[in-house]
């Protein structure tokens, strides 16, 4: 088959991760929309979350490697039920440290996708380090991945679009939301992943309310007539890059 020939490869969404859980609460409604669609989802998963997002299991008198276990077996089925691949960094959470190497990785990663569309954390968290942590590795990946001369395997990327998507504490992290994406179309499979995230189980009920009053919010900015569900559910992200466009739309 000739080059000229060749079927056009998926889009792709790359999605960087501080911990194991964060993609679902947080994105998860976007994920599922893109495998709907038949696109290539790939998640960078930084850490398992394993100090610092796993309190029950710490409190039922697990270890740190069954902690591990437990949250990688987690994610894995969130993300199977929202159609994405996950990969595991394995960096240790609480701190996660940024470092050349750890970015190195990403870089791989961002040449091995090529991804069209990039999801990951906004710049601020006050209440977790690690987020920034992951959303400094991510936005400085892309930038080498870029490089021509950055000595990584792979064809040099373009310029993804990049969203930061909602933080437990919008109004503390200099959250705006920017972007509301309807998800109403893959909540049920949004939930489900949810509902794989066992050893954080108090975060179900609060992010199905975000999701509601997200939806709220769409509707309102969406005007009155145009046929959205009663119920409408939603996801809210930042763009830290301009929209490139040949209209306003």
């Amino acid at each position: 088959m000739t080059q000229a020939n060749a079927p056009a490869r998926p889009r792709s969404t790359l999605v960087v991760t501080a911990h194991a859980g964060d993609f679902v609460w947080r994105a998860g409604g976007a994920i599922a929309l893109a495998a709907a669609r038949g696109e290539k989802v790939t998640i960078a998963c930084l850490t398992f979350g394993e100090r610092g997002e796993s309190a029950k299991a710490w409190r039922e008198g697990r270890k740190l490697e069954e902690i591990k276990a437990i949250r990688r077996q987690e994610a894995e089925q969130a993300a199977a039920v929202l159609g994405a691949e996950v990969r595991f960094f394995d960096a240790g959470d609480y701190p996660l440290i940024a470092s050349a190497e750890l970015t190195d990785r990403l870089v791989a990663v961002y040449r091995e996708v090529q991804p069209d569309v990039v999801l990951t954390h906004p710049t601020e968290d006050p209440y977790n380090g690690d987020h920034p942590a992951a959303n400094r590795m991510a936005l400085e990946a892309r930038i080498l991945a870029q490089a021509i001369g950055y000595p990584a395997e792979g064809d040099i990327i373009g310029a993804p679009p990049v969203f930061y998507f909602e933080p437990h504490q919008p109004e503390m992290s200099g959250f705006r939301p920017e972007v509301l994406l309807d998800i109403t179309e893959v909540w049920d499979t949004k939930r489900r992943a949810m509902e794989c995230l066992g050893a954080q189980q108090h975060l179900w009920d609060y992010y199905t309310d975000l999701a509601v009053r997200r939806g709220v919010q769409l509707k309102r900015n969406a005007g009155p007539n145009l046929g959205l569900a009663h119920t409408t559910m939603a996801e809210a992200f930042m763009r830290p890059f301009p929209q490139i466009a040949k209209e306003l739309a």
